[in-house]
């Protein structure tokens, strides 16, 4: 079974014939070390014509289609076809990728094109829209989008002597772009007269606002500025598809075969007709030219590449051919000498020499060839066509010896017999034809089996049997030469085939996938002395396999390069090199075989770096020689981390529910309770499915994650503070080299990182946007700027980012299956590792991609998968910790030795200054010296060796480690059992945190009269846990089985407990031995509870919807209660003993009588007369208003009240931890909600003073302990969230200002232009009419002679290039009466002291002198301006910023866009255009300047933070559902930010990338309730009085951090102005 391993050989790109001439153009240029680079299939060749040496680019995974040289000439930059078509930016010297951009375009990459210093790369689509897209390219970024054009196009071109401009041409149209911030703004050329309307292919451009465009009827059209001023006319006879500019001008190419000459002003040098040279023919069109110095480079639509020198014009020198366009699916090699042959749908047959990598004949046919034979003495060559002849020529002079035609359909394949008798044709009607040789081709015989076409034929040895191939993948055996079908397998198992070409058979098994189409392998040839079989198929892909392979789905290497289907491969007469074709690439790829024997000797070909992985040895096969995956492992594989409903779904969600709400709201509901509660200490440590994800911090405090909480434990005073940014699982955690900062990653459908400080408990930067599902790993650079995360998705995606800015920097897939780490570099920022199932992969940046290498192993170990990875003490060396308990050496990427480290995985290792530290499964931590040469000591985690003060109970011995770090003298620990120790150098153990282990958790029961409670979960313990301030485990039991419910009897000494299994116990509450235990049940106890007083019964709810009630003295069962419909979730009893209230999951709200059990129906109204001794049930009208507006979606699975009975308090399956006012009545009731826990909150229980609430994660795991802060006391607390699912309706009343500016839609000018009805005639058509005007005596646009105005101010220059001269007068805008004032508001500022004031109307900013009362315009904006702001900094003086309206958010020239001008020259610095659907409401500059800030009038009302002088958008976020008025920057800020608008106040503070906010609260004031806001204003001292905002009932209030402070009446609310 060798075949289950890949085979040891290997391959190598030799040399590729052939050139892409067809639909590509300006493609051929030349280097600076003089090299020639171009491209053809998905393959860029730079190629060398002194040493007649080609070298390869192979990042790309699909055909290339353009190409851009940068302007030092030795960068290339390449873009490919595909569904996620991506631009690499690599060196022509070495072959390697510099940079990768993606995730922009889609369909393809049309265009390129380098800016003159090279900083920057333009990039067309293929996409609808033909989207135009600037790169900073080093960093892999987009700076700016447009749509480019409806049509295709063509070329585009940088202004090489003006900034920031470009010109792009093509179908009907060019246009002229210029690049402000981060808009794109074009303006169509103008034929007008001079020339006619059309498609233009090339452009080139020149001084002084010149343009020169190659146009398809073959003109020269020359544009200054946006104009058409000349035109060159018949410069070609037919299109110019090509124009090359340099130092000595101009050089076209077009279709009439010509290249023409022309120098620096476009007056012709000379001509070449390549038609007329003797290498010329008819119909030869130029698609590439390249001018330099006395050479020209030409590239045809025929695969031919042409070197010109300039003195000798007439003998162009042939460098490259290739097969012109048309399928290529012939190809045969000769039976002794290196030669090759093909055969196209061009109709001509080439051989060429594998020696000197040439073409050395050809020969055209007068049909397209589809298949070619050479026979045995390599005389005779056939060829099968596409019109069912063939044709046999003599190889030496290319002349005809017959030719046949028998057949109607193509001829797809044919051999010669061994012997050189016969020859075999198989056609496409499903026939194979005989033809003896010497008869001159006679038919002697034909083979009729088959029901669909003939796809592949062999020969045996002796020539007496044929096999066949056909479409339907069946394979015939025939007797030779007469075509008699063989079906006895007897006969054929002896047989011995000459050639192995066939796609089905016993032998080639392996090349097939496990599920696969039968015709996706289009070829397959073996070679029986290397034993190695070679395939190709239809995604482009050349695999080797081990020969014979047997098994399906068996191991290969694979290579890549062509784009689209490979159609045949064959080895090469003597086995040296492998011959592959592209069916649609048309080229001939040419590989040299490398033998196992050589490879040893050369290591050195690391495999080449390509993004799409090209030497892999995996197969899609479901590796069945993989040693058993550890169990742990295996479990962790299976996790997926899917949620049914994510947190961030729930907007949407509620939306869909305001129905229902409208109806439920009428009632006035109850407001939040006074109380709140604080988190105070959780129990538990994720450690079952995560790993290293516990560290110490510089001050000694130790940081780790369970559910959704970030915990620092100060293990001196055994207390926790939390980081609870996060709303559901984190997964993974590290921690900053330098500084106190921790990075943690979470589940979500787009999940975040969150970058926080561990004194401050604050975020720093929040990172979302490229993962999905959730982030595994993450991981800091050594100096702390870069972070490394990987996602959970399918292709585990490895993203790097610079997390201060929150900016992406790169982004690549990272494997198929699970990566599990992910390590940077300490010594190289741009280097990473991640390790996982079978995979460790080196990775280098390269621009916004990232490049892996997979690891080499050769033959010193197996593919195995890393659980742990570190690098050593160079940048070289790397280790990695297996799942065998193996340690792997790395040295680059090649794998330098194993040591064996543990029995069973190594989970963690943690490398120090000199040598390492690991554990693993086997529970023991382990000491090494710094090459892994010797272990220098080893640590068994077991329970003799806890120290004697150490509070907790540790369950096993030996558990799993999982992480593992050192500091401050001692070595943490993490285990899978949820226990964090703290390992000291000589020995001892002290347990500091821990919590359940894997199960859920759902039992939780507190103590009567102490501060203890009890859990019980499906890890089968039982824990009794002190909620006072030791905070540790009292005592532990295992149980036999799982448990779901516990319950101390009234006098606290005895505990009942529910198991799943359906029997429960009762222990001894101090002990845990057993007192009693019973089974009556099949299905699981899912509540038991005492009754009050003495505790004389005990209630045990079952899920077979029962309740047995015992007597707890005689130990007897006394009573059922029958008549439930479902399984029973909660049950409590009334104050008295007598009566049981029961919840089942139907919702049913049911009563039954004790001890026997009767059912009894009390109407609602009594119900709430009944003392009830607890109240843990979910259903009722006393508890109705505690289920969400998404009820269907999610359950409130506990709830738990106070003894006073005035809180209920409730958990639910979203992970919240609800507070609500007792009773709960009417629907949707306002409450405070906390995050803590990640998914079910299972259980929630006040302990019996009401001091604390605890609360069970189900899935997480963990037991959290909240202290309740009763009404009065407490320091006010972000952590008390919104107040309500619902928004309430009833505030102050309404104004009808406000109302309406509410409702306002505004229509957008720059789409109804041309769409608006025109009325009346056209001026030059009127019958002149004196104006009114005139008849006043008044012209317009000029004034009195005399006059007191000041004198004139200058004429404004707006871009009037390519304005047209018109015979008129252009009228000049000079006064402007009016300002928008009716839905704006803050549009009013003072400029320079007081002398100018700046304004809006209409679509223009004015500037207003106050004392000459003379205006000045900024006529810019192409819609109405809707607000304005001026930036206050001293070094940005006179910046304005204005924002517009506009229609959809398409970056567009409609549309809306922010405009960054000076006030007083009215120069343009920046443009943003903004994806702010239908306009921008209001703007603000931060305190440097250096930020502004927009909101939308979008429905989201988003709102956006720019860098406006990059035009980069920093963060973007929606701001709230209703209409947002104002949004202002705090005076002393740039980070933190206030909105307001109708009914709401914000606080945003902005985080790296991401913006946070927390509503404003009014709860310390009676009565105050949420105001529309209008406005805002700072006061002297920012931190105190945050803001102060005008409201319709006229009153003003200030706020103070969060809550508001007092309220002031005051006048009717419009502006305020607190300066």
């Amino acid at each position: 079974m060798a075949a289950r391993s890949a085979p040891s050989c290997h391959l190598r790109l030799e040399w590729v014939y052939g050139y892409r001439g067809h639909q590509c153009r300006n493609n051929l240029y030349y280097t600076a070390a003089k090299e020639i680079v171009y491209f053809v299939a998905g393959v860029g060749v730079v190629y060398s014509p002194r040493e007649h040496r080609q070298k390869f680019y192979r990042g790309h995974s699909d055909d290339i289609i353009s190409l851009a040289l940068h302007p030092e000439r030795v960068l290339v930059a390449t873009g490919q076809v595909g569904k996620e078509p991506y631009i690499c930016i690599w060196d022509s010297y070495t072959v390697q990728t510099i940079s990768v951009l993606k995730d922009v375009h889609t369909h393809g990459i049309a265009c390129l094109a380098f800016d003159l210093d090279g900083q920057r790369l333009v990039s067309v689509g293929l996409d609808s829209k033909n989207a135009v897209c600037v790169w900073d390219w080093k960093r892999g970024k987009m700076l700016s989008m447009a749509p480019g054009h409806t049509d295709r196009i063509f070329d585009i071109s940088w202004d090489l002597y003006q900034p920031n401009k470009l010109v792009s041409c093509g179908v009907k149209h060019i246009k002229f772009w210029s690049l402000c911030g981060n808009a794109l703004t074009p303006k169509r050329g103008v034929f007008g007269k001079t020339g006619d309307l059309q498609t233009i292919l090339c452009l080139a451009c020149a001084r002084d606002e010149l343009t020169y465009s190659g146009a398809l009827n073959g003109d020269i059209y020359v544009w200054k500025g946006i104009n058409l001023i000349r035109t060159i006319q018949g410069a070609h006879a037919a299109g110019i598809f090509s124009m090359n500019a340099c130092e000595e001008g101009f050089a076209t190419g077009g279709r009439d075969g010509c290249i023409r000459l022309w120098d620096l002003t476009f007056k012709p040098i000379t001509v070449i007709d390549l038609r007329e040279t003797d290498q010329g023919y008819k119909g030869l069109s130029v698609r590439s030219v390249c001018w330099r110095g006395d050479h020209i480079l030409v590239g045809t639509q025929d695969s031919e590449i042409f070197e010109i020198v300039v003195q000798e014009r007439n003998k162009p020198f042939l460098i490259m051919q290739g097969h012109c366009e048309g399928e290529l699916w012939a190809l045969a090699v000769h039976p002794t000498k290196p030669l090759a042959v093909t055969g196209s749908d061009d109709r001509s047959v080439r051989i060429w020499s594998l020696v000197d990598h040439a073409l050395i004949a050809r020969c055209n046919m007068e049909e397209p060839i589809r298949c070619a034979a050479v026979n045995a003495d390599g005389i005779h060559l056939a060829l099968g066509m596409k019109d069912g002849s063939f044709t046999v020529l003599r190889v030496r002079d290319m002349t005809e010896v017959v030719h046949i035609k028998d057949r109607k359909e193509a001829i797809h394949e044919l051999k010669y017999s061994p012997d050189g008798t016969y020859l075999a044709v198989g056609c496409n009607d499903s026939s194979v034809d005989i033809y003896g040789v010497a008869q001159r081709y006679k038919k002697v015989g034909e083979c009729l089996g088959s029901l669909s076409f003939i796809t592949h034929l062999d020969w045996s040895s002796d020539s007496r049997y044929l096999q066949t191939n056909d479409g339907n993948g069946k394979r015939l055996f025939y007797r030779m030469p007469g075509g008699k079908e063989v079906t006895s397998t007897e006969e054929i198992k002896g047989v011995h085939w000459a050639s192995w070409t066939c796609v089905s058979g016993l032998e080639v098994n392996g090349i097939w996938p496990k599920y696969s189409d039968i015709n996706d392998i289009n070829s397959v040839d073996g070679n029986y002395i290397g034993q190695v079989l070679v395939t190709a198929d239809d995604y482009g892909i050349i695999k080797l396999f081990r020969y014979p392979c047997l098994r399906k789905g068996a191991k290969f290497r694979k290579y890549i390069g062509h784009s689209a289907h490979v159609t045949n491969v064959r080895w090469s007469h003597d086995y040296q090199w492998v011959i592959s074709i592209g069916g649609a690439d048309h080229s001939v790829f040419q590989w040299k075989f490398i033998p196992e024997r050589k490879l040893k000797d050369a290591v050195h070909i690391a495999p080449q770096e390509s993004l799409a992985d090209s030497h892999s040895d995996e197969s899609d096969s479901d590796l069945s020689d993989v040693p058993e995956l550890d169990s742990e492992i295996e479990q962790e594989t299976q996790l997926t981390y899917r949620r049914q409903v994510y947190k961030e779904d729930l907007p949407q969600l509620k939306e869909q529910c305001k129905e229902k709400q409208k109806s439920a709201t009428s009632k006035r509901r109850e407001r939040a309770p006074g109380n709140s509660i604080r988190l105070h200490f959780v129990h538990g440590y994720r450690g079952y499915d995560c790993r290293s994800n516990l560290f110490y911090t510089q001050i000694g405090e130790i940081v780790y994650h369970v559910a959704a909480v970030g915990v620092i434990y100060n293990r001196q005073q055994n207390t926790q503070r939390f980081y609870l940014g996060h709303d559901d699982d984190i997964l993974c955690l590290t921690i900053h080299p330098l500084k106190d900062y921790v990075a943690t990653g979470q589940v979500g459908r787009d999940p975040s990182i969150h970058i926080w400080d561990t004194e401050t408990i604050k975020p720093l930067s929040i990172l979302k946007g490229h993962h999905q599902y959730g982030v595994s790993a993450v991981d800091f650079s050594a100096d702390g700027k870069r972070l490394a995360s990987v996602g959970i998705d399918d292709s585990h995606t490895v993203v790097l980012w610079d997390w201060k800015k929150g900016e992406k920097l790169s982004i690549a897939r990272g494997s198929k299956d699970k990566i599990f780490v992910v390590k940077m570099n300490p010594y190289v920022p741009d280097k990473l590792i991640t390790a996982g199932i079978k995979h460790m992969k080196f990775w280098r940046k390269a621009g916004g991609g990232l490049i892996g290498r997979k690891g080499y192993i050769g033959t010193l170990g197996k593919n195995d998968t890393m659980m742990c990875a570190v690098y050593g003490w160079t940048e070289e060396m790397a280790f990695s910790g297996t799942s065998t308990g193996d340690v792997c050496i790395w040295r680059d990427i090649f794998l330098v030795k194993t040591v064996k480290a543990h029995d069973g995985p190594v989970f963690s290792m943690h490398a120090l200054e000199k040598g390492f530290v690991t554990g693993g499964k086997d529970g023991i931590v382990a000491l090494w010296d710094d090459s892994f040469e010797r272990c220098l000591k080893t640590y068994a985690i077991k329970r003799a060796a806890l120290a004697p003060g150490s509070k907790g109970l540790l369950l096993e011995d030996n558990p799993s480690i999982r992480a593992i770090s050192l500091g401050h003298g001692h070595i943490l620990v993490g285990t899978k059992n949820g226990e964090i120790l703290e390992v000291d150098k000589s020995g001892p153990i002290t347990l500091l945190v821990q919590g359940h282990m894997e199960g859920e958790v759902w039992g939780l029961a507190t103590h009567p009269y102490l501060p203890i409670c009890a859990t019980v979960s499906d890890d089968k313990t039982l824990r009794i846990w002190d909620l006072s301030p030791s905070h540790c485990m009292l005592a532990v039991r295992k149980l036999k089985k799982g448990g779901r419910c516990c319950c101390f009897s009234p006098d606290g000494k005895a505990l009942a407990v529910g198991l799943n299994d359906g029997s429960f116990l009762m222990a001894n509450a101090d002990t845990l031995e057993d007192l009693v235990s019973f089974h009556h049940r099949k299905d699981m106890i899912s509540d038991i509870r005492f009754s009050p007083g003495s505790g004389k019964y005990l209630a045990v709810a079952s899920h077979d919807s029962f309740i047995d009630i015992y007597n707890v003295m005689s130990s007897k069962r006394v009573g059922i209660c029958k008549g439930a419909t479902s399984y029973i979730t909660h049950i409590d009893w009334d104050i008295r003993g007598k009566l049981l209230q029961v919840n089942t999951g139907a919702k049913e709200q049911l009563f039954f009588e004790a001890p026997r059990g009767k059912k009894q129906t009390i109407p609602s109204v009594e119900v709430e007369k009944i003392a009830w001794a607890s109240w843990t049930s979910v259903l009722g009208l006393c508890c109705e208003g505690i289920w969400p507006v998404i009820g269907e979606v999610t359950d409130v699975t506990a709830s738990c009240l106070t003894s006073d009975k005035m809180v209920l308090a409730t958990g639910d399956d979203l992970g919240f931890v609800k507070l609500f006012r007792y009773p709960t009545k009417g629907k949707f009731g306002k409450f405070k909600r906390y995050v803590a826990h990640s998914t079910h909150v299972t259980n929630v229980r006040w302990t019996y003073d009401d001091s604390m609430l605890v609360t069970l994660g189900g899935t997480d795991m963990s037991l959290m302990v909240w202290t309740n802060e009763m009404e009065g006391y407490r320091e006010k607390r972000p952590c008390d969230s919104e107040e309500s699912d619902i928004d309430s309706e009833e505030d102050g009343g309404y104004d009808s200002d406000v109302t309406r500016e509410n409702e306002i839609s505004y229509t957008i000018r720059a789409l109804s232009t041309n769409i608006r009805p025109m009325l009346g005639i056209k001026p030059h058509l009127q019958q002149k009419e004196p104006s009114i005007d005139e008849r006043q005596g008044v012209v317009r646009g000029s004034r009195p002679p005399v006059s007191r105005a000041p004198p004139q101010p200058e004429k404004l220059q707006t871009n009037n290039v390519g304005k047209k001269k018109r015979p008129i007068e252009d009228l000049v805008l000079e006064l402007i009466f009016g300002y928008r004032g009716r839905d704006c508001r803050n549009n009013v500022h003072y400029l320079n002291d007081g002398d100018d004031i700046i304004y809006h109307t209409a679509s223009v900013g004015i500037l207003h002198n106050v004392a000459t009362g003379s205006q000045s315009f900024y006529q810019e904006h192409n819609d109405d301006i809707l607000c304005l702001t001026v930036n206050q900094h001293p070094k940005f003086i006179n910046i304005v910023a204005t924002g517009q309206v506009g229609d959809s958010a398409d970056m567009s020239a409609t549309a809306p866009s922010i405009h960054i001008w000076d006030a007083m020259n009215k120069q343009t610095l920046s443009i943003l255009r903004c994806y702010h659907s239908k306009g921008v409401c209001s703007v603000s500059f931060s305190a440097t300047g250096k930020l502004l800030l927009s909101v939308g009038l979008d429905p989201e009302h988003t709102i956006t933070i720019w860098r406006w002088q990059e035009g980069a958008k920093i963060a973007s976020r929606a701001g709230h559902n209703q209409r947002i008025f104002v949004a202002e920057f705090r005076p002393d800020s740039d980070t933190q930010f206030v909105s307001v608008g109708v009914k709401h106040v914000k606080f945003w503070t902005l985080a790296g990338r991401a913006l946070l906010s927390k509503k404003g609260l009014l709860s310390t004031l009676e009565d105050a309730r949420m105001q529309t806001m209008l406005a805002i204003a700072f006061g002297a001292v920012p931190s105190v009085v945050m803001s102060v905002c005008g409201k319709i009932t006229y009153c003003v209030e200030s706020w103070r951090e969060l809550t508001t402070g007092l309220c002031l009446p005051c006048t009717p609310p419009c502006e305020m102005d607190l300066s």
